[in-house]
């Protein structure tokens, strides 16, 4: 390799060019050392003197000094050659790429889901629970005009959370007979209305959800109720569930499946999901993952009613029920719900004289606990009588 150099001199008359080439050394013992160098300079005359030396030879005078050198570095070894490859080659571990055959498939469904769903339509076949004869349609006027039919659907909805059936359908029927409107709602005080619905659960908060559910409905929908699930849910008071039961019974839409709290446990005990599910809403998913969408509507009919007569809460009837060969949980037990002190010994609900309701009486009866009285009270008594 070669570094150039180049040098001009300037004289009044003349000028001159001279250049050099000056070789550098390699270390690397790869290389072979050559080393040249150039000298050449040149002299060139300027038009006057061109114009003086006219008619003699002009001759043009250049020094060329070359010098070339290789020169080999002694004290480096040559160039090694290339090692051959191996002749035994390096064995490539192979990974073995196993597949899980008990891995669930996208298209996962319960076993034996539709023996079970038959059985369960033989058991409600009679329609005598109480989702049948007292249940959101059942509870508005088929004579009132249509969105006036779809308020009174959507008012017995968010009366029915954490309220049995019968206890809605008699506040129904009262709310009917007061004028169940979205306008005679909105112009009826809050008093009244708590006496009108009373004794739903959480009766006081649903006051408040129906007088701002119905201002809403007044002043941006003109007295109907929305025809979208998430125009439902906006409203206040209204979830999930009462927003798939209210598109499928007043606007005619199967939009989902409404999950209440039978649903919810029934699905579990029948391992219509494929895990344990937390709330209603996580099963409303599980279901819709698997089950076809034109058993969706009558989903939520079948397993309320099934839950109400049958797979109760607690103590479920499991000897009378035709899922007992079929059911994961079949003959478990279940622990009952000791009742709350303070709660009320019995309450009476009476409908009005004549409606369908009025043969059906509910009576709340609380067995007294064994921890009421102690122990040096018992005795006490027990002493009092013997005198």
């Amino acid at each position: 390799m070669f570094l150039a150099t180049a040098t001009v001199r300037l004289t009044s008359s003349t000028w001159s060019l001279s250049y050099s080439l000056l070789p550098i050394n390699m270390t690397s013992h790869y290389f072979v050392q050559s080393t040249a160098v150039i000298t050449q300079g040149a002299r060139n005359t300027t038009l006057k003197d061109k114009l003086d030396s006219r008619g003699e030879s002009s001759t043009s005078t250049s020094h060329v000094k070359q010098e070339e050198e290789e020169t080999s570095v002694s004290n480096q070894s040559p160039v090694p050659p290339l090692l051959p490859l191996a002749n035994s080659r390096r064995r490539r571990s192979q990974v073995k790429v196993e597949y899980d055959e008990k891995a669930e498939p996208d298209s996962w469904e319960p076993c034996d889901w539709r023996k079970q769903l038959d059985h369960i339509r033989q058991m409600r076949s009679s329609r005598d629970a109480p989702v049948d004869l007292m249940g959101a349609e059942k509870c508005y006027d088929s004579d009132a005009p249509a969105e006036v039919r779809r308020y009174q659907v959507l008012v017995s909805l968010m009366l029915s959370s954490q309220t049995k059936d019968q206890v809605t359908g008699a506040a129904m029927q009262r709310l009917r007979a007061h004028g169940c409107t979205v306008d005679n709602i909105v112009n009826t005080d809050d008093k009244t209305l708590g006496q009108l619905i009373y004794p739903v659960g959480f009766w006081k908060k649903k006051v408040k959800y129906l007088k701002q559910t119905s201002s809403v409905l007044q002043s941006e929908f003109r007295g109907d109720i929305p025809n979208s699930v998430e125009g439902l849910v906006r409203l206040p008071g209204v979830g999930p569930k009462m927003a798939h039961l209210a598109m499928d019974i007043a606007w005619n839409q199967v939009s989902g499946i409404g999950v209440d709290t039978h649903v919810h446990r029934i699905s579990n005990r029948l391992g219509w999901t494929r895990g344990r599910t937390k709330n209603p809403e996580e099963t409303r998913k599980a279901l819709e993952d698997w089950l076809p969408r034109d058993l969706w509507s009558e989903t939520n009919w079948l397993l309320v009613g099934f839950g109400q007569q049958v797979c109760l809460p607690t103590s479920p009837l499991c000897s009378l029920c035709l899922n007992q060969h079929c059911c994961p949980s079949a003959h478990q037990a279940s622990t009952a719900k000791r009742p709350k002190t303070g709660s009320p010994t019995s309450h009476r609900v009476k409908p009005e004289p004549g409606s369908p309701a009025s043969i059906t009486t509910i009576e709340v009866k609380k067995e007294h606990l064994d921890n009421m009285f102690s122990v040096s009270t018992r005795k006490r008594k027990s002493k009092t009588k013997a005198l």
